[in-house]
């Protein structure tokens, strides 16, 4: 039987995580852009980072999903296997880290005359370092999922950023720049995996291991790792390959303005990613059980929730963006603006996704799931390529949208396949928030032109957010008594 009071817990502790990363983040991203670097210097470490990002694909090979998903199906049945899944993940994903990194620290120089741009080669020769220390810290984030223990998942990324936040600010006020606001983030993100290690070492303890391993256990774990690289694959295809063309075929500058408006979508997102990667675990537990009806019921409740929160906040980022960045990053950062709006819609769509995709993962969907992604991915870079040299950054972000879209509505079938969702209900709850999200907007677009500095901006988005909870309540969306007692 599933324990869904520890998926309360887990959501709770994961949220703080994001919390805590949102606020650290937010204010080094701020400070980034506001007082320590120029446009160029902030696209270029962050193209760095789009860099690694793709690199990263290698690194990992699906290995540490594969590797979360086969703890939780033995933890329960064959828990004396769990040592041996662990250990043999550990060490091919310790041969392809090592390998993905010298590379890319061996060739740091020709990869930066890709882009025309020497002053990427700094950045690009501590790629060494930030893949280990990211690969590391993503194979533990992700194993601690599989245990269901998101909590510990949750520990690691509060250490994790903030050591980044730290690290950085100390960097920058020293005053190496850009490239030691980059090793700032391999140091936080080392912190993260050392602790994490060694609390995984002990958890593991906790383990009596069975005398030998499994017949093919390490195949099945490789073979479903190949999934889940192609989806993997196709992330980088939506969140890394678009900046990486934008750094070839415009500027530093633009590079820059993408990755603010990115940034501040991934703030928004937060919450559902603390949900998806909280519940996720139990859909295998729940079909394990036979208790598909139950899995069904926490999806939608999870999806109508989704929505209620996202859809008013989408709309309201679209009213809000011009005088946000202004006030915010200052007006030499406004060339973003045109592509937060769009990134509004990208929004809505990726935290679906949230709630949505890891799920398909642990029912065992993995391939289907991947297919989705690999194919709108491949279709996002070709839409790049075609509209990036043509209509710049923008054309980028409508690319992103329109071949995510396409892949959430894929994957939201397959979810209805697996656990016959409840359609007309969730189409019901759906339009409720789109007449909350009408009345929300009315008035943020009535007091708006009041906001002439960010003191009265936030007094207009506090108002906004007061109405939305008002009507939410009034609809029957919310229970507001149910959701103070979970507090």
């Amino acid at each position: 039987m599933v324990d869904e009071r520890k998926i309360l817990s887990g959501f709770k502790a994961t949220l703080v995580a994001e919390a805590v990363r949102t606020v650290a983040k937010g204010v080094l991203i701020v400070l980034l852009a506001r007082t320590f670097l120029t446009p160029d210097e902030y696209g270029l470490l962050f193209l760095a980072i789009s860099v690694f990002g793709v690199a990263l694909l290698f690194s990992r090979l699906g290995i540490p999903r594969s590797a979360a998903r086969y703890v939780t199906d033995y933890r329960e049945n064959d828990p004396g296997q769990v040592p041996y899944i662990v250990r043999e993940s550990l060490k091919y994903i310790a041969v392809t880290t090592l390998l993905v990194a010298a590379v890319i620290g061996a060739f740091h120089r020709p990869l930066s005359n890709v882009f025309g741009e020497p002053e990427l080669a700094p950045f690009l020769l501590l790629g060494f370092l930030y893949i280990i220390a990211k690969t590391a810290n993503s194979y533990i984030y992700t194993v601690f999922q599989g245990f269901n223990r998101v909590a510990w998942s949750a520990k690691v990324a509060i250490v994790s950023n903030c050591g980044i936040f730290i690290a950085v600010l100390t960097l920058l006020l020293l005053g190496f720049g850009a490239v030691g606001a980059l090793f700032g983030y391999i140091v936080g993100y080392a912190l993260g995996a050392l602790c994490g290690l060694v609390v995984l070492w002990i958890f593991l303890g906790t383990f009596d291991r069975a005398p030998a391993k499994e017949q093919g256990i390490t195949k099945r774990l490789l073979e479903y790792s190949i999934p889940l690289s192609v989806s993997s694959g196709s992330n980088v295809l939506y969140k890394r390959v678009d900046t990486i063309l934008i750094g070839i075929f415009l500027t530093p500058a633009a590079v820059g303005y993408y990755t603010l408006a990115k940034q501040l979508s991934d703030f928004i997102i937060a919450p559902a990613s603390s949900l998806g990667f909280a519940v996720s675990p139990s859909y295998g537990e729940y079909k394990s059980n036979s208790e598909l009806d139950r899995a069904a019921e926490i999806y939608e409740t999870t999806f109508k929730y989704n929505v209620l929160f996202y859809v008013p906040a989408a709309v309201g980022l679209v009213l809000v963006a011009e005088p946000l960045i202004r006030f915010v990053f200052g007006a030499e950062y406004l060339g973003a603006v045109a592509v937060i709006q769009i990134f509004s819609v990208f929004i809505v769509f990726q935290s679906i996704d949230k709630i949505t995709n890891d799920a398909l993962d642990y029912l065992g969907r993995a391939k289907h799931r991947a297919i989705s992604k690999g194919v709108t991915g491949i279709m996002n870079f070709g839409l790049n390529l075609l509209l990036i040299p043509t209509i710049g950054i923008v054309g980028a972000a409508i690319s992103t949208v329109m071949s995510y879209g396409i892949m959430v509505a894929v994957n939201m079938y397959l979810i209805h396949t697996e656990l016959t969702l409840s359609l007309g209900s969730l189409f019901k709850s759906f339009l409720l928030v789109c007449g909350i999200t009408l009345g929300m907007a009315t008035v943020v677009l009535l007091t708006l032109p009041l906001a002439t500095d960010i003191t009265s901006l936030l007094a207009v988005v506090l108002l906004g957010t007061v109405i939305w909870l008002l009507f939410a309540a009034m609809s029957g969306l919310v229970d507001v008594r149910r959701a103070l007692s979970h507090l």
